[in-house]
């Protein structure tokens, strides 16, 4: 395959998704290689490729300010996040924090069941159980969709905390942690 190819693969792979390592081992290598060109072609749209290699993952982030009436317009829209979801992301990383503190093991893994308690505390009820389960299945799904969930091949109920995530839920964020509980459990009933 010529640079140029090799250039269009990773373009592509990273405007669709977060490029991990483990997953993509050819794209990742040819990212490292093709670095530079990447930068300079994303840069004009706007954007910058975040690399993290020890972690192994990437992925674009706008340098465009949407506040700002004059900028143009963005590739990579914002996206808004309801309050479970938005919970869901801060448990995560919490969890990931504490597992980073108190085990050698890389990988965090939780069931979908440890995912249910998670939430389970915070989100009140207002109907069946059963029904609360099906609204947070709906959360872990879209948390997965995001990519910051992975849940494994051929072990159905078992995801991993993807790394990408302490890239999106800071160490100052996590900080605040408790703070930002102390907000969504006033905020009320959530869905």
């Amino acid at each position: 395959m010529s640079a140029e190819a090799d250039l269009g693969s990773v373009l592509i792979a990273l405007m669709r998704a977060p490029l991990y390592r483990e997953e993509r081992e050819v794209l990742w290598r040819q990212l490292l290689v093709l670095r530079r060109r990447i930068d300079d072609f994303v840069n004009v749209l706007g954007m910058t490729v975040e690399v993290d290699e020890l972690k192994g993952y990437a992925y674009l982030r706008s340098n465009i300010d949407a506040d700002d009436p004059d900028a143009p317009p963005r590739l990579i829209p914002r996206r808004a996040l309801s309050y479970p979801v938005s919970l869901l992301l801060a448990l995560l990383r919490r969890r990931l924090a504490e597992h980073d503190a108190t085990s050698a093991d890389t990988r965090l893994v939780l069931t979908r069941d440890e995912l249910v308690r998670l939430l389970q505390d915070f989100l009140t009820s207002g109907t069946t159980e059963a029904r609360l389960i099906d609204r947070i299945d709906a959360h872990i799904k879209r948390v997965s969709e995001l990519g910051f969930l992975r849940e494994f091949p051929g072990q159905p109920g078992s995801f991993e905390v993807r790394r990408i995530l302490e890239a999106f839920v800071d160490a100052q964020w996590l900080a605040e942690f408790d703070a930002r509980l102390a907000e969504y459990a006033k905020a009320g009933p959530a869905e």
